[in-house]
C-alpha cells in the first residue's frame, strides 16, 4: 500500500469512527459495541485491507495516552475515599478471575497448558477503563459507584499484565511463587515512583511555563515519559502513566495557567474520544484475520460455541461472586467496613459492569509463539471482549430494574452555588486588601459588585477607557481570581463539597481567566 492509499485509509478510519459515534449516541446505542460490530462487518468487505493487530503499538503507542486522559479527569479526593474497595477490585479480583478463568480454560480447550490457561486468564481478566466509562456514561449511577468501577479499570491493567508475564514466564522456564510475589511487588513500587517522579517534574516545569502551546506539548508526551521510565526499570507502565496523570490532574489548579489548563481540558477530551473509539472499531477489524486463525486451530463450531460459553461464563461468574463477597464483607465484617458498607443494589451494578477492551486484544498477542493453541485463545479472547460490549449495553436495563438513585442534581446544583458564593466572599475579601486609594474608586464598586463568575466586568469597559482604569482593573480582577481559585481549592482538601462542583467552579474561573487573557492580551 502506498502512501496516498494509507493516508486516505487513515482518513476514511477516523471519518467512520466519529460518524458512528455520533449517530449510535443519538439513538442511545453503545458505541463501542457498535464500532466492534461495523469493523468486523468491514473486515469481511472485498477492499478492505487486513489489518494486523501491532501490540508493542497498542500497549506502548495507545494504552498510555488513554490511561492518561482518563486519570488527569479522575478525582484524587474520591479515589482515596474508595481506596480499599479499588483495590479489592483492582488486585483481588484480578487475581481471583485469573485463578477460576485460568482453570476453566485449562479444562474446557483442548491441548492447552495450566501456564497458557492462566496467561490466557490474565489477559481477559482486566476491565477495560475506555469501555466502562462509555458505558457508564449512559446510566445514572451513584457517584461512589462510578468512583469504584473507574479507579478499577484504571488500576487493573497493571496487576494483570504482571501476571500475564508471570505466566508466560511459567510456558517457556520454570518460575515460583516466591518470584511472582517479588515480581509484582517491584512494577508496583517501581511504577508509583515513576509515576509520582514523573508527575512531581512535569508540574515544576509546568509552574514555569507562560505559553500554552509549549504545556500543551509537555503534556503531550507526559504518558510515554512515564510508561517507558517505568518499563526500562522493570516496573508496571500502565501503573505509573495512571499515577502520573491522576498527580497531574490534582496538581493543575495550582501550577498551570488558566488558558493551558483550558487547552489541556480540550485537547486530552478531543485525544482520548479519537483514540477510545478508533481502537474499538479497530477490534472490530481484527475478526477476519482472528476467525482464519481459529478455523485452522480450533475442534470445530460446536465445540467452540460450547467453550466460548464456558470461558464467559466462568468470567461473569467469578466477578459476580467476588463482587458480592465483597459487599457482604462490608455490610458484616469489621465495624471500619461497616461504616463503608454499600447496598446490594450497588454490588450488582458493579458485578454488571465488566467490559474488557483494548488491554485485552493487545494483551493476548503478547503470548509467545509457543503457546499451545495461540491463535485459538486469540479468537477466545475476541469473543471474550464483543460479549462483554454486548452484554454492557443491557447495563442502563439492568440499573433500571435495581432502582439505584441516580445521582442528586438538585444537591449537586445547591453545593455549586455554595461554593460559588464562597468564592465571591474570597475575592471580595481580596479586593479590599488589594486596592489603593490611587485606585478609582468607579473600578473597586464594579469588581465588587460583579465579584461572582463569569463577571459582567468584561463588558462594562469599552475601548475609550483609560489606561489607568484598565491596569488598575486588571490587576484587581486577576488578584480576585486567584482568591476565588484558593477559596475553591481550600474547600477541595478540607473535603466540604463533592467534587462535580469543585470541577465546574474550577472550570468557571479558568474560563473568565482566559476570556482576560483574550481581551487584553497586551496586558
Amino acid at each position: 500500500m502506498d502512501t496516498v492509499a494509507a493516508i486516505a485509509w487513515i482518513v476514511l478510519f477516523v471519518v467512520v469512527t466519529v460518524a458512528v459515534t455520533g449517530l449510535v449516541g443519538r439513538i442511545g446505542w453503545s458505541a463501542p459495541a457498535a464500532l466492534v460490530v461495523v469493523g468486523g462487518i468491514a473486515s469481511f468487505l472485498p477492499g478492505v485491507p487486513h489489518v494486523v493487530v501491532e501490540p508493542e503499538l497498542i500497549l506502548h503507542g495507545i494504552l498510555p495516552p488513554l490511561l492518561f486522559a482518563a486519570a488527569i479527569g479522575m478525582s484524587v479526593i474520591d479515589v482515596r475515599a474508595r481506596r480499599d474497595s479499588i483495590l479489592l477490585l483492582s488486585v483481588g479480583l484480578v487475581v481471583f478471575t485469573v485463578v477460576v478463568v485460568g482453570f476453566a480454560t485449562w479444562l474446557l480447550v483442548p491441548a492447552v497448558s495450566l501456564a497458557a490457561a492462566f496467561a490466557f486468564a490474565a489477559v481477559v481478566a482486566p476491565t477495560d477503563a475506555v469501555a466502562v466509562t462509555a458505558t457508564m456514561g449512559r446510566v445514572g449511577l451513584p457517584r461512589r459507584v462510578v468512583t469504584i468501577l473507574e479507579g478499577e479499570s484504571l488500576l487493573n491493567d497493571a496487576t494483570a499484565l504482571v501476571a500475564l508475564n508471570a505466566s508466560v514466564a511459567a510456558i517457556v522456564t520454570a518460575v515460583s511463587p516466591v518470584g511472582i510475589a517479588l515480581g509484582f511487588v517491584v512494577a508496583v513500587v517501581v511504577g508509583v515512583g515513576v509515576g509520582l517522579l514523573v508527575g512531581w517534574v512535569v508540574s515544576l516545569v509546568r509552574g514555569r511555563l507562560r505559553s500554552p502551546v509549549l504545556d500543551t506539548c509537555l503534556t503531550l508526551v507526559t504518558p510515554f515519559a512515564a510508561f517507558l521510565v517505568a518499563e526500562l526499570l522493570r516496573g508496571s507502565g500502565v501503573l505509573a502513566v495512571v499515577i502520573a496523570g491522576l498527580y497531574l490532574g490534582f496538581r493543575a489548579p495550582t501550577v498551570a495557567s488558566a488558558e493551558a489548563r483550558v487547552a489541556e481540558r480540550l485537547n486530552w477530551r478531543t485525544i482520548a474520544f479519537l483514540l477510545e473509539n478508533a481502537v474499538f472499531l479497530f477490534i472490530g477489524l481484527n475478526l477476519r484475520g482472528i476467525l482464519e486463525g481459529a478455523i485452522e486451530t480450533g475442534p470445530g463450531v460446536w465445540p467452540t460455541v460450547g467453550i466460548c460459553a464456558g470461558i464467559v461464563a466462568a468470567l461473569i461468574a467469578s466477578r459476580f461472586a467476588w463482587v458480592l463477597a465483597t459487599t457482604l464483607l462490608y455490610r458484616r465484617g469489621p465495624r471500619r467496613l461497616r461504616e463503608r458498607s454499600w447496598s446490594w443494589r450497588n454490588g450488582v451494578a458493579v458485578a454488571t459492569a465488566g467490559a474488557r477492551g483494548v488491554v485485552t486484544l493487545a494483551a493476548v498477542f503478547l503470548l509467545p509463539e509457543s503457546t499451545p493453541q495461540r491463535e485459538y485463545l486469540q479468537f477466545l479472547a475476541f469473543v471474550v471482549v464483543v460479549a462483554s460490549l454486548l452484554g454492557g449495553s443491557a447495563l442502563p436495563w439492568v440499573i433500571r430494574r435495581l432502582h439505584l438513585p441516580p445521582p442528586n442534581r438538585m444537591q449537586e446544583l445547591v453545593e455549586r452555588r455554595a461554593l460559588f458564593a464562597e468564592a465571591r466572599t474570597a475575592a471580595i475579601a481580596r479586593l479590599d486588601e488589594a486596592a489603593t486609594p490611587d485606585d478609582p474608586p468607579r473600578v473597586v464598586a464594579l469588581l465588587r459588585t460583579d465579584a461572582g463568575f463569569l463577571g459582567e466586568t468584561l463588558d462594562r469597559y469599552g475601548p475609550d477607557e483609560s489606561i489607568p482604569q484598565l491596569e488598575a482593573k486588571l490587576r484587581l480582577q486577576r488578584l480576585m481570581l486567584e482568591a476565588q481559585r484558593t477559596a475553591v481549592l481550600t474547600a477541595r482538601r478540607e473535603g466540604r463539597y463533592q467534587e462535580p462542583a469543585i470541577v465546574s467552579a474550577l472550570a468557571a474561573i479558568d474560563a473568565e481567566e482566559t476570556a482576560l487573557a483574550a481581551m487584553y492580551p497586551e496586558y
